[in-house]
Formats: structure tokens, sequence, C-alpha cells
């Protein structure tokens, strides 16, 4: 055991030390993270936690949305009607829920579906005031660096076999993007659809 910590702490401090030196060397890339939770059917029972965040924040219309919001909205329409698919429909709510999801991962540094004190997909829709719903489902994604943070959220997901199964589904008639932009410049993306 002494001969394992011992070898840790070296692989340790030689990472450490290569760490410096890429650091001088390297140049700064992009990083990307995707996440998809497919389809969910209501539940029977929800939590009653009603956050202020989601309760005082108004619900952004298309036109009201951000650039990276409008932007992941229309390039996941594109590739809907491409591949026979009507548009989907933006939903406000969904975007204020997907929003305060994106924050809510920044600002606790959790990068998933379930937050942190344990609510699901269909638990946050829930508090967000979405009480009844046929289908719901999520996509998110975070990434750093990109020129076109939400075109490439979507062309991520289409890389993804449960991204893209989402994206393509006939289940869904709307669909909103919730973004963050964290101080340091990550994006946290929240991609959310939905048949009521």
């Amino acid at each position: 055991m002494t001969c394992l910590v011992r070898t840790s702490l070296l692989a340790v401090f030689v990472l450490l030390g290569c760490h410096t030196v890429l650091a001088q060397e390297a140049k700064s890339l992009p990083v990307a993270r995707l996440v998809s939770s497919g389809p969910i059917i209501p539940a029977a029972k929800r939590l009653t936690i009603t956050p202020a965040s989601l309760t005082t924040n108004a619900s952004p219309t298309l036109a009201e949305a951000g650039a990276i919001e409008k932007r992941a909205f229309e390039q996941t329409n594109l590739i809907r009607v491409q591949n026979g698919l009507p548009a989907l429909k933006w939903d406000a709510d969904l975007c204020r829920m997907a929003r305060a999801h994106s924050e809510n991962m920044s600002d606790l540094n959790y990068f998933a579906h379930t937050t942190p004190d344990g609510q699901r997909l269909r638990d946050r829709a829930r508090v967000a005031g979405i009480l009844t719903f046929k289908v719901l489902a999520e996509n998110i994604a975070y990434n750093q660096g990109y020129e076109d943070p939400g075109a490439f959220a979507v062309e991520r997901w289409m890389a993804s076999a449960k991204h893209r199964a989402n994206i393509l589904s006939s289940e869904f008639s709307a669909m909103a993007i919730g973004t963050y932009v964290a101080p340091d410049g990550s994006v946290f993306l929240t991609q959310t659809f939905i048949t009521r």
C-alpha cells in the first residue's frame, strides 16, 4: 500500500511538472461536453419545491431569446426540415426552465440532467409550472472557446445517437433552448422538447 501511495504521489508530481511546461507551450483549446435525456412520460407524483427564480422570471418569446438560443433553435429546425420533419414551435416556458437549469449547472459546478438535490427533468418542469405534458426530453451541452456555441452544440448533438434521436423525434411539437454564459466564457446550453 505504501509503495502504491509513493507511486501515486510521484505520478502527481510528474504530472504537475508537465502541466507547467505544457501550459507555456500549448494554446488553450476549445472544450465541449454533451448529455442527453430521452423522452419522459409524466410521473404521477411530483416535487412541490418552487424556487423564486423560476416563478418570478418571465418566459421569453423567440424574439426575446438570446443570440445563442436563437441560433441553436434555428439550426435544430433546419436539420428537422432537411430530414422531412416539421419545424418545432418555440415554447417560452421551456426557455425559462432551460435557462434556469443552465445557470444552475454553472453556479453549482455540475453537468447533468439531475440537479445536486435530486431534481430530474420532470421535477424541474413541475417547479417551472409545466404541469401537464404528453412527452418531455432534454439535451444539454457545455462548450467554451467556440465562435458559434449554439450551432456547435447542435452539430455535436447530431453526432451523438441519443441527442440526434431527440432532435429528430416526431413525438415533439415544441422546443426551446436556454443558455447561460459563465464569467469565464463557458456556455451552458439546455435544449428541452415537449408535446403538451
